[in-house]
């Protein structure tokens, strides 16, 4: 998109890979050139011409051209001739404002047509009424195909959604759009634009301004007792939006270009289960530029579920604040059935797409072109967050900040259950590739290309999931002198990487794996490829046995990748990366379930011997029609030395009576890192938490892991090691820790100690920590065993 808002040819521009510091300035650049080019909004010629391209709206009649075939009534607004006094029921009797139409009830079938080439300054449409199936409410336009869309300039002028004193307001939130529709169901907006912005020109950076282009909510304190709380049938298509101003902090609040919002002032639990949601929803074919903070905002905000009170235990027993949003899944608070699809988003405030708290989701073919441009805070380019059975994909991300956290174009967030994220591309996301929260389960990540997302690769982890993480097949390019590393923390529990390329352009610098040691512990590298361009491998490659440090063989030049074809080309931006058919990587991959069924071009997977590595399938060899996981990646042995303490009687000095009573200490030899033994509040140091063996039993090693997660930080400062005497009938020490456990903490260095009982001692806290200590895993080994 060039700054006057127009579009390039379709012809694919490319360009060579650019250090972080050159695409920093790249982009204040261009954010200046965009924000010059746009005008205040109080002269009417001043706001951007709308985007064809992009909308789609281009070279086709207008809906409001066409008979209404709903049965229902067909309302006419037009700024210039129209007037109030009129019957709005033909063109000739138009309306004039759009207060006329917010003091209407509509019923199905009904359409409000605004006139194109008018503009409405200072106005907020909210119709009132609902349709009903196959009679939607149907907001659109009419007139001259060629003239600019109908524009609704609100210029601000809406509603604060919170009180003086900072809370919010229920009568007064959802109703922050230049559209606006509450507890209402059966809509359709098409072919119109809107703006809310008082000053084109200036950034607002402070106080408590929200608006939206379209905000669409459910107010639970607002629906009368026994009323439907499932609002059915939406659609928004051919909509531009731009400029929505607000403050760069987070307001607790969500707003933006296509906003779906729930609230209730209480606490989510005084409300009903299986409701409160939004169905059958499809936001397309849309335009936003220059918003905050999303482009497009598909979420829950009720008032009170943050923090402890707002908490739950899930069923192993682990609990959850409220902010994670493991209640819409307990309580089915879902929304479901959305489609959000081939929209464009440019210079967005926060995150770009924003989703959660839904169900049967597909994300396909979006592209955003700069996000998290203004907010001062952390989110991702399209994620879905407290999700179910979803799919990302088609969707192109470039442009992101430089940003320690988060900052990815996609992310694996909390609560997900069963997303996947397929055949998606970004480059040039200083931050990285992908954010990685955990409390998740089955979330798959497979046939990805990035290219010069420097920065992290899989970024955070901040807790342990259900089950494990699948990377497969993806195509990493990248400059490893300008990346920071692969992975900044430490994976918590099982993640695999199979089938990937790890392409490092750097001729001078080894990839750098990690920045915390042990952060792999917990990932299985399998049929990996890892290309150094400088031909030296780093020390802290993982171990892959059978990995390959092979040239790949790209179709096209990797310095020379296709940028500008935009979503609707994405497979020919792909197709450079794709295997040419001397590549050792053909038939070098790894068959599992997780792959799916075809790759990035949609090609049956899979063909030959075994996949390829990467994500694109070549087509030579036999078609494997049925292909069976016959070696599965999850038999890989991992440390196969006898655990010495696994499955032994454990018993601690204090034990959290807390998560419904399974902070036990027998989770310290289940040989499970997902679950733990916590102390009480008030446990009085040392800690004690002792291993019986049942018999003598000698060990040369023993291995200590403290939890962690989002919330919870290393507590131990010292500890110390003891066996038990049975001669003298005392606890003897044989190793002392002045400098924390942490994860992975194993001592050595004591030789063989011959015991029936081990206890480790936790004599004190880290400074600053006030929470009692909390460990996962206590393992004993000998050499040999």
């Amino acid at each position: 998109m060039k700054p006057d808002g127009t579009t390039p040819p379709d012809a694919p521009g490319r360009r060579r890979p650019v250090a972080r510091a050159f695409r920093a300035g790249l982009a204040a650049l261009l954010a200046a050139l965009v924000t010059a080019s746009l005008a205040p909004a109080a002269p009417a010629a001043a706001a951007p011409d709308r985007p064809s391209d992009h909308t789609g709206a281009a070279n086709r009649d207008l809906p409001g051209n066409k008979p209404n075939r709903t049965g229902g009534t067909d309302y006419y607004i037009d700024a210039t001739n129209g007037r109030d006094d009129a019957a709005g029921t033909s063109r000739k009797t138009a309306w004039r404002s759009l207060a006329k139409a917010n003091a209407t009830t509509f019923g199905p079938g009904d359409r409000i047509l605004l006139k194109a080439g008018e503009q409405w300054h200072d106005e907020q449409l909210w119709p009132k009424g609902s349709g009903s199936a196959n009679r939607p409410i149907t907001i659109s336009a009419y007139g001259d195909p060629s003239a600019r869309l109908p524009y609704i300039a609100t210029n601000g002028k809406v509603p604060n959604p919170f009180r003086a004193d900072g809370t919010k307001n229920p009568d007064t939130v959802g109703l922050t759009g230049a559209i606006v529709l509450r507890n209402q169901q059966y809509f359709e907006i098409d072919h119109v634009e809107l703006s809310n912005d008082d000053d084109f020109a200036t950034d607002i950076t402070t106080g408590t301004y929200v608006r939206d282009g379209i905000s669409v909510s459910i107010n639970a304190d607002l629906l009368p007792a026994g009323a439907d709380s499932v609002m059915d049938h939406f659609r928004v298509s051919d909509v531009y939006v731009h400029d929505l101003d607000g403050p760069s902090t987070w307001q607790k609040i969500h707003y933006g270009g296509v906003n779906f919002q729930v609230f209730g002032s209480r606490s989510y639990k005084e409300y009903g289960t299986g409701g409160h949601h939004f169905k059958d929803v499809r936001i397309e074919n849309n335009t936003f530029k220059k918003v905050e903070l999303h482009a497009v905002q598909f979420a829950f905000n009720w008032f009170a579920a943050d923090g402890r009170d707002a908490g739950e235990y899930d069923e192993s027993g682990k609990f959850h604040e409220g902010w994670e949003q493991l209640w819409v899944r307990t309580r089915d608070l879902y929304s479901r059935d959305v489609s959000i699809s081939h929209n464009y988003a440019e210079s967005i405030g926060q995150g770009a797409f924003q989703f959660a708290n839904a169900k049967n989701l597909t994300a396909e073919y979006n592209e955003v072109n700069g996000f998290l441009q203004r907010y001062d805070a952390v989110s991702c380019g399209l994620y879905l967050w407290a999700g179910a059975d979803s799919v990302m994909q088609y969707n192109e991300v470039y442009g992101g900040p430089d940003n320690e956290f988060d900052g990815t174009p996609w992310d694996l967030e909390y609560t997900n259950f069963n997303v996947t994220y397929q055949f998606n591309y970004s480059h040039d996301n200083a931050a990285g590739w992908m954010a990685y929260m955990g409390n998740s389960s089955n979330s798959v990540a497979r046939y990805n290309l990035s290219v010069n997302d420097n920065g992290v690769l899989v970024k955070n982890m901040l807790s342990t999931n259900y089950s494990p993480t699948y990377f497969a097949n993806n195509t990493f390019v990248y400059d490893g002198a300008d990346l920071d590393s692969f992975h900044d923390e430490t994976f918590l529990s099982t993640v695999y990487f199979l089938n990937n390329i790890f392409y490092n352009t750097s001729k001078t610098d080894a990839t750098p794996w990690y920045r915390r040691t042990g952060a792999l512990r917990q990932a299985v590298f399998s049929n990996n490829d890892y290309y150094e361009a400088s031909g030296t491998h780093s020390p802290q490659e993982p171990a892959d046995p059978r990995g390959l440090r092979a040239d790949p063989k790209f179709a096209g030049d990797p310095a020379d990748y296709v940028t500008g074809a935009g979503v609707k080309n994405i497979r020919k931006a792909a197709a450079h990366f794709r295997l040419r058919n001397d590549s050792p990587l053909i038939d070098a991959g790894r068959y599992n379930p997780h792959l799916g069924t075809e790759d990035f071009l949609g090609t049956h997977l899979y063909y030959g011997d075994a996949p390829d590595i990467g994500m694109a399938e070549s087509r030579k060899g036999k078609k494997v029609t049925n292909p069976v996981d016959d070696d599965p990646i999850e038999d890989e042995p991992g440390d196969d030395r006898v655990n010495l303490a696994l499955g032994k009687p454990a018993t601690a000095s204090s034990t959290h009576p807390g998560a419904n009573g399974t902070l036990v200490a027998k989770n310290l030899t289940d040989g499970d890192p997902a679950t733990r033994w916590a102390a009480a509040d008030d446990a009085a140091y040392p800690v004690t938490l002792d291993i019986d063996f049942g018999a003598d039993t000698t060990f040369d090693e023993v291995y200590l892991d403290e939890y962690t997660d989002s919330g919870t930080n290393p507590r131990v400062r010292t500890y110390e090691l003891q066996r038990w005497d049975a001669g003298t009938g005392a606890w003897v020490t044989f190793a002392r820790g002045s400098d924390g456990i942490g994860h992975d903490a194993t001592v050595t260095g004591f030789g063989d100690i011959t015991t029936s009982k081990l206890r480790v001692s936790l004599t004190d806290r880290l400074p600053g920590e006030v929470y009692s200590p909390t460990l996962t895993e206590i393992a004993a080994y000998h050499a040999g065993e």
